[in-house]
């Protein structure tokens, strides 16, 4: 299980650039362990660090201003590349928990919300003012993403925020129907019982 997401108060890291993929977000060459845990150093390694490892005062995440940022904002096509979870779990261990783009890579996004990270689907225009400063405040619930004074929906797919909402992964999704799996087999073995001979 992850952290639940329910409603997130912070300053909002601005990456506004298209396609930034999963090879941007964690260098296969920082990816040193099948763990979730272990990554947060390599995340964005290859513009984070200068020569040596030494932070790049300049990349928007070593800047004063947005240190602890919780939320990133970026172009479309958030995501895309290759497959790998590591992207997902690198963001949250670092302490990114959502971020706010025009659009995501499909495996990403579902990557993402498996992992207690939300992907926040807002316009163009939205994204842009988000980016002017200010805390961000992002509510799971009443789905929205707010401001200042201005406010903007956001949509989501019923499952994905149920999970984000319990901080679930799959399995743990699963598992909240066990009364009815249990249920299911208990009349399936006495409707069929010669599927479960020998067992």
């Amino acid at each position: 299980m992850s952290q639940p997401f329910t409603v997130l108060e912070s300053v909002a890291a601005p990456m506004i650039e298209d396609n930034i993929d999963t090879d941007i977000i964690i260098p296969s060459r920082e990816m040193k362990t099948t763990g979730k845990t272990g990554l947060k150093d390599g995340l964005f390694a290859g513009r984070r660090y200068l020569e040596g490892r030494v932070p790049d005062p300049a990349f928007v995440l070593n800047r004063p201003d947005y240190a602890g940022a919780a939320i990133l904002l970026s172009g479309a096509n958030f995501g895309c590349g290759s497959s790998r979870e590591h992207a997902v779990w690198a963001l949250v261990e670092y302490g990114i928990r959502a971020v706010i783009a025009p659009s995501f890579s499909p495996i990403f996004a579902g990557n993402a919300v498996r992992g207690g990270l939300l992907p926040c689907v807002l316009e163009p225009e939205a994204v842009a003012a988000l980016a002017d400063g200010g805390v961000v405040r992002i509510d799971l619930a009443e789905q929205t993403v707010s401001a200042g004074a201005r406010e903007w929906r956001f949509a989501i797919d019923g499952e994905a925020k149920a999970m984000l909402l319990g901080g679930l992964d799959a399995i743990d999704l699963t598992m909240q129907a066990a009364d009815a799996i249990r249920a299911f087999q208990a009349a399936d073995r006495r409707a069929r019982p010669w599927v479960y001979l020998g067992g």
